[in-house]
């Protein structure tokens, strides 16, 4: 993108992988920047994988710019072109005027088209898209709005990636939507919060529909605290509105909590804050707090058996060795296993 921003253009793009958000970030770019308005009618064309060959695709690389110092072709679907010999072919010399901008999604070229791959190397970018692991979310939710000068506290954060999850379109637009009710007219409370552009738990619950009582980070920092009657109370939320959230949504998180914290154990300074978050790699000491809670209230042990029990359900939940027992009843097994 800063190359693209310094207008530093190559003749070819291939765009690939399985999070279309970052595709569609940089070839909108391409799309909305590259030429002047009045440029676009004669030199950007937008064509799609499933309606022309690869040798459509060539012949209309290979025309000339017209009043214009590029031309802009924007293959969408591109995983759907066959035959791709003549792109191969195109791509190991590639007209300079053009720009050719290949959009494959869902996926990434067959590793065994090592010859393709070297041709669109020397022609220009290859770039993977890959989707977020769910432990990568709070980090580009927070990046994400950082980039517009908006605050969000940490329970904000893990209420809006544990409900949208690591779809990133949806993601961001769920985002646009928190950061319009910010500068609405009154923001989305009326409060001092909204107006200073700083998201709270009260705003993603009216703006997103996530409960700020009931939902992953609460159950999670009840397990931190080894608060009982607050986890079965959630427990018992989840299990009367399955649509509120599930199973699926939960293991992820209290896995990546209980690894974190067995990681935390093996800190040279474990007793101190500080030394457990640069052990960790936080950004703050702050971020610390929920693990040395953690090493306070559960052993090494018991660490080590409940990252192999959040395994054994999660094997459960996909069906091995579990004929009949529902997600539900699956969840109240591993939290009683975790607080007991």
């Amino acid at each position: 993108m800063k190359e693209l921003e310094a207008r530093k253009f190559v003749p070819v793009y291939y765009l690939m992988g399985d999070e279309s958000y970052y595709i569609d970030r940089i070839a909108d770019y391409i799309a909305e920047h590259v030429l002047q308005p009045e440029e676009r009618d004669f030199n950007q064309t937008v064509l799609f994988g499933s309606d022309v060959t690869a040798s459509q695709i060539v012949d209309a690389a290979r025309r000339y710019p017209m009043m214009s110092e590029h031309q802009v072709i924007i293959v969408k679907e591109a995983q759907h072109v066959r035959n791709t010999e003549a792109l191969e072919r195109y791509f190991k010399a590639p007209m300079a005027s053009t720009i050719l901008v290949m959009c494959h999604k869902n996926g990434s070229i067959d590793g065994r088209k090592r010859e393709y791959v070297k041709a669109i190397q020397s022609a220009g970018v290859l770039f993977e898209s890959k989707k977020l692991k769910d432990r990568e979310l709070p980090a580009f939710i927070e990046g994400y709005l950082g980039r517009k000068n908006i605050e969000i506290d940490a329970k904000s954060t893990l209420m809006i990636a544990e409900n949208i999850g690591s779809d990133l379109s949806r993601l961001t637009g769920e985002l646009d939507k928190l950061i319009l009710s910010i500068f609405g007219e009154k923001g989305a409370d009326g409060s001092e919060n909204a107006k200073n552009g700083r998201i709270t738990p009260q705003m993603v619950e009216e703006q997103i529909g996530v409960s700020k009582e009931f939902n992953g980070y609460e159950l999670r920092d009840a397990l931190i605290n080894r608060n009982v009657y607050k986890a079965n109370l959630i427990i018992k939320y989840f299990d009367e509105n399955p649509k509120a959230g599930s199973l699926y949504a939960f293991l992820p998180l209290l896995f990546n909590y209980f690894q974190n914290l067995m990681i935390a154990y093996y800190a040279p300074n474990h007793k101190s804050q500080e030394g457990v978050a640069e052990w960790l790699d936080m950004k703050s000491p702050w971020g610390a707090k929920d693990y040395m809670t953690g090493m306070r209230n559960y052993t090494g042990l018991k660490v080590m058996q409940i990252i192999s029990k959040i395994r054994e359900i999660d094997a459960k939940s996909k069906g091995l060795d579990n004929p009949n027992t529902p997600p539900g009843e699956l969840m109240k097994e591993l939290i009683f296993y975790i607080l007991h």
